[in-house]
């Protein structure tokens, strides 16, 4: 049976509308909690970048779900040791209800301290890396480690979890869909893709859990609520690697300039049709995928979780309540 979550945008909200957000997912029936992790938004218009390991901290006593990162680099802006200490402490502060979503991030976070952004096949094989430094620190032992990338020394974990926390990778093609296969203990992707999914499954995921997430503009008028969307996310609809590679938040905006409300309309499912919202979320489960994390864009943060309460989500559970 599939998960339905609500996903917390950390580029849009203030650390008060997120932790006000979470209790009332959990009020509607949302099952878990999904959290953004940046150092900057996509641009000035969404405006808002809270530390996400604080924001977890919080979210920890305000709410009972489980809480995943979508998703965190833990490869250049912190290093992979300090990442192990910050997702331990996590599991703890959440009783084990915490899953680290790990991906290979985009330059416009990690460049922050000068280090050189690398191309994809490097990004991989440090994140590939990482994944081995922290499940060893997760062990408790002390350890030294030299690799290619990363040097640790003499580290050792005293608060941890009573399990080691799952460690998601997330990938938008098929190597990173293999990879995550080769070394996570789930995938995250954010396209209803059967044939990803797949290629996670073959390359050793087998029945590990995969993770999906998409954004939505729920509101009675659906012209504004396009433009509401194109405003604070054309950065959505940009093609390819752009987003990886692309530094700061002004060259996201000069870049989303191309990016028309028509754009967004066709992509974004935006208004308040029902058989609209019900197609976009269950395109993920139809593609076999475990859990599904919602994003409401926008201010009418209590009208969408209204909807999604009384009409999205006993649907979605098959229990249609419609009149």
């Amino acid at each position: 049976m599939t998960i339905y979550g609500y996903f917390l945008s950390s580029e849009e909200f203030t650390p008060a509308e997120l932790l006000s957000q979470a209790r009332a997912a959990e009020q509607a029936g949302f099952q878990a909690l999904a959290i953004s992790d940046h150092f900057h938004p996509w641009n000035g218009e969404q405006g808002q970048s809270p530390f996400v390991w604080s924001m977890i901290g919080a979210l920890s006593q305000v709410t009972s779900l489980p809480v995943t990162t979508f998703v965190t680099c833990p490869t250049v802006r912190m290093h992979p040791a300090v990442n192990a200490q910050a997702a331990a402490t996590a599991a703890v502060l959440t009783g084990g209800r915490f899953r680290f979503g790990l991906g290979t991030g985009e330059a416009l976070n990690e460049h922050i301290l000068g280090d050189p952004w690398p191309e994809a096949p490097e990004r991989m094989e440090m994140l590939e890396e990482a994944v081995q430094v922290m499940r060893r620190l997760f062990t408790g032992d002390q350890i030294t480690h030299r690799g290619a990338h990363y040097t640790v020394q003499n580290a050792r974990l005293y608060t941890l979890p009573e399990e080691p926390p799952p460690l998601y990778v997330s990938g938008f093609g098929p190597q990173a869909a293999a990879l995550a296969g080769r070394v996570g203990d789930g995938f995250v992707t954010m396209s209803p893709d059967a044939d990803l999914v797949g290629q996670f499954r073959r390359s050793g995921g087998g029945q590990k859990p995969v993770l999906g997430g998409l954004k939505v503009c729920w509101g009675t008028d659906r012209a504004q609520a396009v433009r509401t969307a194109h405003r604070l996310w054309p950065n959505e609809q940009l093609p390819g690697e752009l987003p990886q590679v692309l530094p700061t938040p002004a060259h996201f905006e000069q870049a989303s300039q191309l990016v028309t409300e028509e754009m967004v309309a066709d992509a974004v499912v935006c208004g308040d049709d029902e058989d609209a919202h019900f197609d976009a979320v269950n395109a993920f489960g139809a593609a076999g995928f475990d859990e599904v994390y919602i994003n409401q864009i926008g201010p009418d943060q209590q009208g969408f979780f209204d909807f999604y309460r009384s009409r999205l989500l006993p649907r979605l559970h098959g229990e249609d309540n419609r009149s």
